[in-house]
């Protein structure tokens, strides 16, 4: 019977019963529940939706792009292409890329001589020139070599290094069905296969040919690229020029260009094909219907800190120890009660949250990033264990320092102060966040919220208040795992140590 008694999950049993026993308690961790969904309201008001004005009258703005996967997507490029029918391949040698980037004005800083690293210049096999249509493209950048780019949001690289007269990059897309395979090559002859491309809405006539695309977060900018060898299996009918989109809104910034000799072809154009996300169009991100995160982890972190440090301020602690003399046990009772109605509330409150904020962002005039149901799945399991790691980590620090205020202040510095730091006082010149504070303290774990993939082949600036953070999903919640396992062994240490 002793042994029944003094059995870990019966410690953990007397653990959950005094949790649940307390009004204030149990009101604090409703209060958790209520919060997160409770500002999903808020975040939708604050959204930020997309308005413009035409004679004098705000009007929604124009429904955003969506590519085959149903993402918001950037397709406004120039377009030198023919109608082709069934299989082939199109060929071409690219031997220079340039960027026409307009005056710098005082006190900003230009990229680089030859414009932005992803200015871009290559061959594509697009389904139609409608935006958002399917398509493969291999490519030459201004800094970033070859790349194979499909479907908007795919990128693979290719051959490193600059393109240039004397480094010519040759360039090759083979399309086989449903399929489409990039190939580059320096000299022509011995091609490597860069990547490989499943396009099931292509239909038997696709369009082919060359491009030019100068992405640069709104400036009038364009880029040049110079084309020889250009080959096609299929039979020729001559090449039409599209500024795809037209221009202006949702357009090129800038007309394109088509000019041929004997020799060469060279296609100057402007604008982007890409995820729209940051600077290349305003999208939000799933991750705002979580907002509330922030305010429903303060009533947690009370409780998780008063769970140990009423008992120090009641003198209730001795009986504690008296009855579980095992500290150790009795310490890691009490973390796996407070963590599991930590996790239990993140939850049920993470999916009340996307239940109730879905729509309501769905209704903004901005486009809503999708996500996949495993998506969603990790963002509410991964708040669930945010919460529940935090109310573990309050308990340690109540455990270290014996009193409530020190410790939830503590708490609320480590995972508050950082992320506010990554917004605000750590900015770099151009806008950039400083982000380590957000790669080693507990605020790391707010990466399992994250929504929008960050995406390498897109110009823009990556903010946390915009939904991305430094470290993948479940690795910024083990920066916050580590944190509370620190605070635990520092806590059982010192509690084995001193006197109740």
């Amino acid at each position: 019977m002793t042994v029944e008694r003094e059995s870990f999950w019966c410690l953990v049993h007397a653990e959950w019963t005094k949790l649940r026993t307390v009004p204030g308690w149990v009101l604090a961790v409703l209060v958790t529940i209520v919060a997160i969904p409770a500002f999903a309201f808020l975040a939708a008001d604050v959204s930020g939706g997309c308005t413009q004005s035409s004679g004098g009258h705000a009007t929604a703005c124009p429904a955003p792009l969506t590519g085959p996967g149903g993402e918001p997507v950037s397709d406004a490029f120039y377009f030198a292409h023919q109608a082709v029918t069934g299989n082939g391949t199109i060929t071409a040698q690219v031997t220079s890329l340039t960027g026409q980037v307009p005056a710098v004005p005082a006190g900003e800083v230009a990229d680089g001589p030859g414009g932005q690293p992803w200015f871009k210049a290559g061959i594509i096999v697009k389904e139609n020139t409608s935006q958002g249509s399917a398509y493969a493209a291999m490519m030459v950048t201004g800094a970033h070599g070859v790349r194979m780019q499909w479907d908007y949001v795919n990128d693979t690289p290719g051959l490193a290094g600059n393109v240039s007269a004397a480094a010519p990059r040759w360039l090759r897309l083979v399309r086989d069905g449903d399929t489409i395979s990039g190939y580059d090559s320096a000299d022509g002859t011995h091609w490597t296969l860069v990547g490989t491309a499943a396009l099931p809405r292509l239909t038997s006539i696709v369009q082919a040919g060359l491009f030019a695309a100068a992405p640069s977060g709104g400036d009038s900018t364009t880029d040049t690229g110079v084309f020889r060898h250009v080959g096609l299996s299929w039979p020729a009918t001559g090449w039409t020029g599209t500024n795809v989109g037209g221009t202006g809104p949702n357009g090129v910034p800038l007309p394109g260009s088509l000019r041929q000799n004997a020799v060469t072809i060279t296609v100057t154009g402007s604008g982007d094909i890409s995820p729209a996300v940051g600077n290349t169009g305003s999208v939000i991100s799933l991750q705002r219907a979580l907002t509330g995160t922030f305010f429903g982890l303060i009533p947690l972190i009370v409780v998780a800190a008063m769970f140990i440090t009423a008992e120090y301020r009641r003198g209730l602690i001795r009986v504690s120890l008296t009855a579980a003399p095992r500290r150790g046990r009795l310490l890691a009772a009490k973390a796996v009660a407070i963590g599991a109605a930590g996790f239990a509330a993140g939850l049920v409150a993470a999916t009340l949250a996307l239940a109730v904020g879905t729509p309501l962002l769905r209704r903004n005039n901005m486009p809503l990033w999708p996500a996949s149901l495993p998506t969603e799945a990790r963002m509410v399991v991964g708040t669930g264990a945010l919460l529940a790691v935090a109310a573990v980590l309050a308990l340690a620090i109540g455990t270290i320092v014996r009193r409530s205020a020190p410790a939830i202040a503590a708490v609320i510095v480590v995972i508050f102060v950082p992320y506010l730091l990554a917004l605000g006082p750590l900015q770099g010149a151009n806008g950039q966040a400083s982000l380590w504070p957000l790669q080693i303290t507990p605020a790391a774990a707010l990466s399992v919220q994250q929504a929008i993939p960050e995406f390498s082949q897109v110009i823009t600036v990556y903010r946390p208040n915009a939904g991305f953070y430094p470290l993948a999903p479940w690795a910024g919640l083990a920066v916050e795992c580590a944190w509370a396992a620190a605070a635990l062994a520092v806590a059982y240490y010192l509690l084995r140590r001193r006197d109740a």
